[in-house]
């Protein structure tokens, strides 16, 4: 029977729990044993009673339970001296960023742990219910617009009032991803004039079901659509195209939410300084894609910019201001993982599944994951 382990999340400001009384009573139901460290589910207001009724027990420490774990659960990756204590042969599953870890990657590799990265699962139909990607965009996309609401200087609806008509925020929002659709409906059900940039023409048509308009794109040869649904990456004479058909429209909004992202790379520069100086003072911009870059050129991770009175906030972990339900979403995204994983209440991996190869990062001493292999060749080299 195997051990399960969750660990207090140590990542400043992770709120996240990798499991909830509901995914832990399906584990036990599985036959797992779960252990958690004492306090791991406070931040998200799951006390240690909840999940210690739905079957879990408090591990006696730390150090000596990831070392006896058979599984880890967790949200975002070890550090490379915990990686480096793990039991040999482990299943750990996590966020693990490898491109951003490359050493947490090594320290995994050489001690045999088989890690599951939850980011690289891929995207197909049958994997839908464990896209921990999507399912965390949407709490960002939809917190983004709360938060540019707050900060914004003027109502996000049209009111018409004794006083006069007040007219509606123009918010633009660049990216038609899972983060940009739930910002599209937010913004709109606030009462927004909402317009959408994205390079997939494909997605016009779920902007325009919700009530935004979808900015032109430049004429080109190629989709902007790449593997999994994901934006591709475009020539830079495309995106200067695109820039400057988008900089006329962010000239006129009062709000930018930035969610543009392509997995693996750093995320495009769309919104540039010039464009952030030919907004309104007391204009907002929001940049989701800012762990990876950002799509504006002047965000800064985690802190408010202001530039020439346009306000430039960088949130890099935005799913952890909403803990419950981001924990809930997390949690049941691992057990949708890791159950078809299970025989007789112990991990067999199936190579030839296509999730498991998709999202299996380091696998008996070796890293299967190509391009983080290729990142650790230039590293050493």
């Amino acid at each position: 029977m195997a051990t399960v382990y969750v660990p207090k999340e140590t990542r400043t400001g992770e709120t996240r729990v990798a499991v909830t009384p509901e995914t832990v009573a399906k584990m036990v139901k599985a036959g797992l044993t779960v252990q958690f460290e004492a306090g791991a589910g406070e931040a998200a207001f799951i006390s240690d009673s909840e999940l210690g009724e739905a079957g879990a027990t408090v591990a006696a420490g730390r150090a000596d339970a990831m070392a006896a774990a058979d599984i880890v659960l967790r949200i975002t990756a070890p550090d490379a001296a915990e990686a480096a204590s793990s039991k040999q042969g482990a299943l750990l599953v996590a966020l693990l960023a490898p491109h951003q870890n490359l050493d947490v990657v090594r320290a995994l590799a050489e001690r045999r742990v088989n890690a599951v990265a939850m980011e690289l699962v891929p995207r197909i139909s049958r994997a839908q219910t464990m896209d921990v990607l999507s399912s965390q965009a949407s709490i960002a996309g939809y917190k983004a617009v709360l938060l540019a609401a707050a900060r914004l200087r003027k109502y996000f609806p049209l009111l018409m009032t004794a006083a006069g008509t007040i007219k509606p925020a123009r918010v633009v929002i660049m990216g038609a991803g899972v983060a940009g659709l739930q910002a599209i409906a937010t913004a709109r059900r606030l009462g927004a004039v909402v317009e959408v940039s994205d390079i997939r023409e494909v997605v016009k048509e779920q902007v325009e079901s919700l009530g935004a308009k979808f900015i032109p794109l430049p004429e080109r040869e190629e989709a902007g659509e790449g593997e999994g649904g994901y934006a591709r990456e475009m020539t830079p004479e495309y995106l200067r195209e695109q820039r400057e058909i988008v900089a006329r429209h962010v000239a006129s909004a009062d709000v930018v939410i930035c969610t543009a992202l392509v997995p693996g790379r750093k995320a495009p520069m769309l919104v540039s300084k010039e464009m952030v100086e030919g907004m309104a003072p007391g204009s907002v911009i929001v940049d989701l894609a800012v762990e990876q870059g950002g799509n504006c050129e002047v965000s800064q991770p985690d802190q408010d910019v202001d530039h020439h009175g346009v306000l430039i906030l960088g949130p890099s972990n935005l799913a952890a201001t909403m803990p419950t339900d981001a924990s809930q979403l997390y949690a049941r995204n691992v057990w949708a993982l890791l159950e078809p994983m299970l025989e007789d209440g112990a991990v067999k991996l199936d190579l030839e599944d296509e999730v498991v190869a998709g999202a299996l990062l380091t696998h008996e001493g070796g890293v299967r994951h190509a391009p983080t292999q290729a990142l650790l060749d230039g590293n050493d080299s």
